[in-house]
């Protein structure tokens, strides 16, 4: 009783006043309590104490008006409570459901009133449906991150040596310059890549709170619609089905064989059964593994019992894909050659200065025993560590991982604008290398929007109507389709058109049962009372109901629907259209079952009805316990539809465009032989040539009947699976993966969800898909078109291309600065880049490059190729051909810079050195037009299109400008004339025709 005391908390009105609210609230309660509970006996509502739960206050502005708030006077902690004890007790003294209900200013059957107002108050009141998040990480998280980096802390560490013995030597005017450019070029460094970096987490995080919005099913204001769970509020009457997720803490109102899976909450696997009378109590986040039901919402948001889940099931933006991972070990080998390299040049450097072969620019010898200083050796070798770091920094692909950031965030953006939600990283990689898709049927190679075309009653096909069918026959058919559906019918008013809900095959039933048949949805509902239900399942492919008249009390109607030929298998009658029934013999089934198949070889989906009357005195249903059998055996057939369920207009092309792509297309569906066969026709899964091979369409059953042998010798031929199971698309997945395939597989079910795991890739459907189904996917495909699944197909190989042209882009500047640096450092004694100049190109080529070569779009040659395999190397050797003729170009031409360049330049080395790196960044700039493809000779295709690539690579030649011209000591560069820059630009512009001539050279793969 504490925990209702807590509902009155209002200071006690004026006596008459609080008569007349007490008056009031006993009629408007027990009216509603009445009218919300289930039928009982009205003995059962008048002892019900609901309408004493509360006392109603009154709410006075300063001018004394009256301020209505319907359930302002309800504790949040009160119900908070009562669902975490799961007193039955303490509902019971609520009144019940009903009770609560009312106290909620809702309605177990229009709901609650829905308008803005009202579900502002509501949320103000009680909370909103959402639930605390980690807090991001800040931007000062990411540059700690950036700067924690082993190579970079040595370079400062040098930068600070530097600095401290420049002044120290050269005073403070002139003696900073080198260690504050050093400091600089760290800065950029980290700043850029503590930039990007924290702008894709962002994109991420945002494009990963759009992949965890859900649908619920609601009624508000007598109308049902689907709402975001987010958008569910305290007192909404949701509606629940197989594979639906509990979008709050509630209380069962009415339903049939609900069962769910709490094992989010409890760990345990056990089925929960849900009922109004032992157990009514239903937690937020579990799912519905059978039966349906309408529940009302007590608790939302971080006041439910299991507040904190929606943020728990956010996943790590940071997590790595496999493609990250083979990078990263790509980066580990390459960082150690570096390091090796960079140990070399450090040691021929030192050896060279001690033994005083290197000179200074007045040409004397650096090193002098007589006349060396410590400050001048200490100043000298920190350059020259400074110069080996600096080659391990410019040698380590920093850029890799960027680069698969910025394609992945930019793949995720685009595909979800064309109709593809990503909730798994790797899904974006793995697709590209998918060998096989297993798609559904319904709504995914079809429209999904039924329409009943054929109507038989027994052996006759009804043509003009129903009114040259039996009375009897038709309200039969009334009841069939009116209580054995999780559908609905919605009229504002006797003159509106009616809505229909629920799936796209109880809609179309539902609209043929009003429009041509007459059913009185409500009307009809109100007259009968439902006894038992047995919901559809994927396994029995039909539903049953147990149905009773008001003014019968003796007998019942039993009611199936569900797949013609198995229906059919169960009925040992049928009726006739003038309503005789007649024995179903051997001759008539044949002709039947003729019936059946030839509406499915229309591409029709066959629907049956049957029905059989049970007595009580026959024991087929009993009262006791509420507990009711549902006869399926010795039915009456009561008639056939046939639904048209057209193709989708584009499928034909895009089953083609994965056949030419090297991808294999399955049809698994649960529909009759000869409906898949016409359907997989129509799409070109199967063409004529295939349908003379043997093996190409199977049944479920026969699937599963072969050996582990067969199926591995089989699956391959496979094009179409009808009458499948869940169980038999989960064998299929499991036996092409080890014969080495890469799967995709589609979705909408919750028996789906095994399949959807098992797969490398699973691709739920966002309309028709369940939670269930969408949390175990990788990708949601929102507008459940097998066309956008062909989308995602382009995007995974875009995204695998994107990072190849990046990392044939990266090597060739790596190979060629190592290679440059380390043999100018043995000849020479000097290194022609100096640190500050390596470091921009680590920077310009990293961040830069990798934004111009991660953002381009699939082209259609990629859908000419076959798919990758699971081994194939990440650098192919049509890539070590590119980028190998690239590298010793570069190397050749610089290296003839470096040794001969002197004369060339009348003996200014300053100038000879800045022409050596402006040529180097410049033909890393021209290479970039080169990595747009890594085959076609022709690297300008498409090139005017890609007004991102062009824009970056103005960027980058006016950074280097500025670099050359302005930041002369930044840069320890000179200013060039035009002949210098029009030498350094032609010497680039050659990178052109060498990779032209080096894509002819004919490569195997």
């Amino acid at each position: 009783m504490d925990s209702i005391a807590s509902f009155l908390n209002a200071p006690r009105p004026a006596a008459s006043l609080r008569k007349r609210w007490r008056i009031a609230c006993v009629v408007i309660l027990s009216c509603r309590a009445m009218r919300s509970l289930p039928r009982r006996a009205l003995v059962g509502v008048l002892r019900s104490p609901s309408f004493t739960a509360l006392n109603i206050q009154s709410f006075h502005d300063e001018d004394g008006s009256s301020e209505e708030t319907p359930f302002s006077h309800v504790d949040m902690e009160s119900l908070m409570n009562l669902m975490k004890k799961k007193s039955l007790e303490d509902l019971r003294l609520l009144g019940g459901v009903g009770g609560l209900a009312a106290m909620l200013a809702s309605d177990a059957d229009t709901g609650i009133r829905g308008s803005h107002d009202d579900l502002q108050l509501r949320r103000k009141t009680f909370g909103s449906n959402t639930y605390i998040k980690p807090i991001p990480k800040g931007f000062l998280l990411f540059i700690l991150d950036a700067i924690n980096d082993a190579f970079l802390l040595i370079l400062a560490g040098c930068a600070v040596l530097s600095l401290v013995f420049g002044i120290k030597i050269h005073g403070i005017k002139g003696g900073w310059y080198d260690g504050m450019s050093i400091f600089l070029a760290i800065f950029l460094v980290v700043a850029v890549s503590a930039f990007s970096n924290f702008r894709q987490d962002r994109r991420f995080r945002k494009l990963s709170a759009e992949s965890y919005v859900l649908k619920a099913t609601v009624v508000r204001g007598g109308r049902r619609q689907d709402v975001s769970i987010f958008d569910v509020v305290v007192g909404d009457v949701v509606f629940l089905k197989i594979g639906d997720q509990v979008p709050a803490d509630g209380l069962f109102l009415d339903g049939y064989s609900l069962r769910v899976d709490e094992s989010s909450m409890t760990g345990e696997s056990n089925h929960v059964e849900i009922d109004g009378d032992r157990n009514p109590f239903l937690t937020s986040g579990v799912k519905v593994v059978d039966g349906y039901a309408r529940i009302l919402i007590t608790s939302v948001g971080m006041n439910t019992t299991w507040g904190e889940m929606m943020g728990s099931i956010s996943r790590d933006t940071d997590e790595r894909t496999p493609l990250q991972e083979r990078l990263q070990k790509l980066t580990s080998k390459i960082g150690k050659i570096g390091m090796t390299i960079a140990c070399i040049v450090l040691a021929v450097l030192s050896i060279r200065y001690f033994t005083g072969s290197t000179k200074d620019e007045n040409g004397q010898r650096e090193f002098n025993r007589r006349t060396a200083t410590f400050d001048n050796v200490m100043n000298d070798m920190v350059d020259n560590i400074s110069a080996a770091v600096t080659i391990i920094v410019v040698a380590i692909p920093e850029g890799l991982p960027l680069a698969v950031t910025l394609t992945l965030a930019y793949s995720m953006k685009r595909m979800m604008e064309d109709q593809a939600m990503v909730r798994n990283l790797s899904a974006c990689e793995t697709m590209g290398s998918t060998t096989t898709i297993c798609t559904d049927k319904t709504g995914t190679l079809t429209l999904n929007r039924m329409k009943v075309v054929k109507f038989w009653v027994g052996e006759q096909e009804v043509v003009n109507g129903v009114r040259f069918v039996a009375r009897s026959v038709v309200e039969l058919l009334h009841q069939g389709a009116a209580f054995n559906t999780a559908g609905s019918v919605y009229k504002s008013n006797s003159a509106s058109e009616p809505e229909f809900t629920g799936s796209p095959t109880e809609k179309a039933i539902l609209s043929w049962a009003v429009m041509e048949l007459g059913l009185e949805f409500h009307e009809l509902k109100q007259s009968c009372t439902i006894l038992c239900v047995e919901a559809f399942n994927s396994e029995k492919k039909r539903s049953g109901v147990l149905v009773r008249k008001e003014d019968e009390e003796t007998t019942a109607i039993s009611h199936w629907k569900g797949a013609a030929e198995m229906i059919l298998a169960r009925c040992s009658n049928y009726y006739e259209s003038d309503g005789t029934v007649v024995a179903i013999d051997a001759e008539k089934r044949s002709k039947l079952e003729q019936i059946i198949d030839g509406m499915a070889a229309c591409s029709l989906r066959c629907i049956a009805f049957a029905c059989k009357q049970v007595m009580r005195e026959d024991n087929e249903i009993s009262a006791e316990n509420n507990i009711y059998k549902l006869e399926e055996n010795e039915l009456t057939l009561l008639g056939l539809v046939g639904l048209k369920d057209p193709c989708r207009p584009m499928v034909r092309s895009a089953v083609k465009a994965c056949k030419l792509a090297g991808v294999d297309v399955k049809m698994i569906t649960g529909d009759n032989i000869f409906t898949a066969k016409a359907i997989a026709s129509e799409c070109g899964i199967l063409t004529p040539y295939d349908a003379d091979i043997d093996g190409t369409v199977v049944e479920g059953k026969e699937f599963r009947d072969y050996s582990m042998e067969e199926r591995l010798e089989k699956v391959d031929r496979i094009r179409v699976m009808a009458r499948s199971s869940p169980f038999d698309k989960l064998l299929m997945v499991q036996c092409l993966k080890q014969k080495g395939h890469v799967v995709a597989v589609t979705g909408d079910g919750t028996n789906d969800a095994p399949a959807l795991k098992e797969a490398d890739v699973g691709l739920a459907m966002g309309i028709q898909g369940t939670a269930v189904a969408k949390e175990s996917s990788d990708i949601v495909i929102l507008d459940d078109n097998f066309h956008s699944i062909v989308t995602v197909l382009r995007w995974g190989r875009s995204v695998y291309n994107n990072i190849q042209k990046f990392i044939q882009f990266q090597l060739t500047v790596n190979i060629a600065a190592l290679a440059i640096n380390c043999i100018a450092a043995i000849s020479s004694g000097k290194v022609p880049l100096t640190t500050v100049q390596l470091l921009w190109v680590n920077l310009i080529m990293d961040t830069l490059g990798a934004l111009a070569l991660a953002t381009e779009r699939p082209t259609p040659e990629l859908m000419k190729k076959p798919p990758v395999g699971r081994i194939e190397p990440l650098i192919t050797r049509v890539m070590w051909r590119n980028l190998i003729a690239q590298a010793l170009f570069q190397i050749i031409v610089l290296l003839v810079l470096q040794l001969k360049g002197g004369s060339f330049f009348g003996g200014n080395e300053r100038v000879k050195n800045t022409v050596i790196f402006n040529t180097f960044v410049l033909c890393q700039i021209f290479n970039e037009f080169n990595a747009r493809n890594l085959e076609k000779k022709n690297v300008f295709e498409g090139i005017h299109k890609n007004w991102l690539f062009l824009g970056i690579v103005a960027f980058t030649l006016i950074l280097q400008v500025v670099m050359v011209e302005v930041l002369n000591r930044f840069a320890s560069t000179t200013r060039l004339n035009w002949g210098q820059w029009n030498l350094c630009s032609g010497i680039a512009m050659l990178s052109w025709p060498i990779g032209w001539v080096a894509k002819c050279i004919p490569v195997s793969n």
